[in-house]
């Protein structure tokens, strides 16, 4: 047996058109009103047929009537005066091509043989064609019947029977009237079905929304909990569930506490890591001071010092990043934005309280990035620190959330001085890793290589730019959430 082929369904092909994936309610409503369109086509064309085959033997029984009348009349004694009368007594049959015409012709004879109605005036009524005199099989002791096509062009429905009266011979009686009375009730019939259809469609469709709004319910309350917990609002998705979906909300518990365990282990070895690793420092320091105290001309223990605040620093960015890349991997940690702009500026203000620096903060209300506070706290106040030990006489802080490409909240910190600034070769440099662009200020080196190594491990990024003020300006993307409506982009 062939396998199926994977998105080949409705709801996949609505999704391709509209350029996204549809979702699980969209998905069920698509295929119940597919479905449902299908199953009334089939049930209108079956009802249609049934109705139309129904509506044609009951016109045939009319005209039956009117034929067994026909085969009395001609049983029938002649009258007083000798002369055989023939007729229905039906005034329609006497109007000229009414539509209504009955004509007897002896099998086998010729044009004198012929008795028609009034109403064919003078013509005659075409035999029924050999194949649907066929397809109308012999029923009711030999009647057939057809469509034929009238002496006005008008079609025409027909019944035709043969009748053996001894002596007399074998005479075909036929009688037809008009099919468009048929074709008006069948139009009349299929303009009832579809509008019942419609509507028996339009309440299935209302049912439907209403059984997959109810029935998806819980999935929807499992989501919100799931997103609240993402938020940081909850450390557990809370709630009851059908049996069906509850081990699920069981075991993603069970995931979160999973999580939880493996970053405070992380956490753990992180620290015991960065203690086993800074004492040995701190004795080869120590000792190398010892040594450059016996002063013997030799330059080995300005070299150990040197290595040794080297290999910390390079232990405490390592580390750093460790942390960080733990922490941003968990649920639920979240930090305001604003305490922490808030804060650092003013730890600034007073660090730098003798260059009187203006700072303006513009900090939109309800942002909070999706991550540990102490590493947003490290990457804005590299940015900030920076900012201000190359501004000449103003810093401007602003942060507001935008939508990506993909409509996930992002973060943008954007820190300006009106400093010097840096060329835009020297961009990439000042965020290279122990890169110092001017040894004359203190530093590492290590500033914008720990913050654009922190973005990215949150999935955001750091950019340098020219800024309006001036001097340089450094761009923070972070993921994050905020409480009211996202700004354009």
């Amino acid at each position: 047996m062939g396998a199926n082929k994977a998105g080949s369904g409705p709801a996949s092909r609505l999704s391709r058109l509209t350029g996204r994936e549809s979702s699980l309610a969209e998905r069920l409503v698509i295929s119940a009103i597919c479905w449902c369109v299908l199953i009334f086509i089939v049930a209108g064309l079956i009802l249609t047929a049934i109705y139309n085959r129904a509506t044609e033997r009951a016109f045939d029984e009319r005209l039956q009537v009117y034929l067994t009348g026909l085969v009395s009349e001609m049983a029938a004694p002649a009258g007083a005066d000798g002369k055989e009368r023939v007729g229905v007594g039906e005034p329609r049959f006497d109007l000229p091509l009414s539509g209504w015409y009955w004509q007897i012709a002896r099998v086998g004879g010729g044009a004198g043989d012929l008795r028609a109605s009034r109403s064919l005036f003078g013509s005659q009524l075409p035999p029924l064609p050999p194949r649907a005199a066929r397809a109308e099989a012999a029923r009711n002791d030999g009647v057939r019947a057809g469509y034929v096509v009238g002496p006005d062009e008008r079609r025409l429905r027909v019944i035709s029977r043969t009748i053996d009266f001894g002596e007399e011979g074998r005479f075909d009686i036929t009688v037809a009237g008009p099919a468009d009375e048929i074709e008006a009730e069948k139009r009349e019939f299929i303009v009832y079905v579809t509008l019942t259809f419609v509507l028996l469609g339009l309440a299935l469709a209302l049912s439907t929304l209403l059984q997959v709004r109810f029935g998806l319910a819980p999935l929807t309350r499992l989501r919100s909990a799931i997103e609240k917990v993402r938020h940081g609002d909850s450390d557990h998705i809370g709630g009851s569930y059908p049996r069906d979906v509850a081990p699920l909300a069981a075991e993603l518990n069970l995931l979160i506490d999973a999580n939880r365990k493996i970053l405070d282990r992380a956490r753990t070895q992180v620290g015991n890591l960065a203690h086993a690793l800074k004492t040995p420092l701190s004795v080869i320091v120590n000792d190398a001071e010892r040594i450059a105290g016996a002063a013997d001309g030799s330059d080995f223990p300005a070299r150990v010092r040197d290595q040794a605040a080297v290999m910390r620093n390079q232990i405490n960015y390592y580390l750093d990043r460790a942390r960080a890349a733990a922490i941003a991997g968990a649920l639920g940690a979240f930090a305001d934005v604003a305490p922490v702009v808030n804060g650092l500026t003013r730890t600034l203000l007073r660090i730098h309280a003798g260059r009187d620096i203006a700072v303006d903060v513009s900090v939109e209300e309800g942002l909070r990035f999706r991550g540990e506070a102490q590493d947003l706290q490290d990457m804005i106040g590299n940015l900030t620190d920076n900012a201000f030990k190359w501004g000449r006489s103003r810093v401007a802080i602003t942060a507001g959330a935008i939508s990506n490409h993909d409509g996930a909240p992002t973060i943008r910190i954007a820190v300006d001085d009106d400093g010097p600034g840096l060329a835009a070769e020297a961009w990439a440099d000042a965020m290279a890793r122990g890169k110092r662009l001017d040894e004359a200020k203190p530093g590492s080196g290590l500033g914008l290589s720990i913050v654009a190594d922190l973005a990215e491990m949150y999935g955001g990024a750091l950019q340098l730019q020219k800024s309006a003020l001036g001097g340089l300006r450094a761009e923070l993307s972070l993921p994050g959430v905020v409480a009211l409506p996202l700004s354009a982009t």
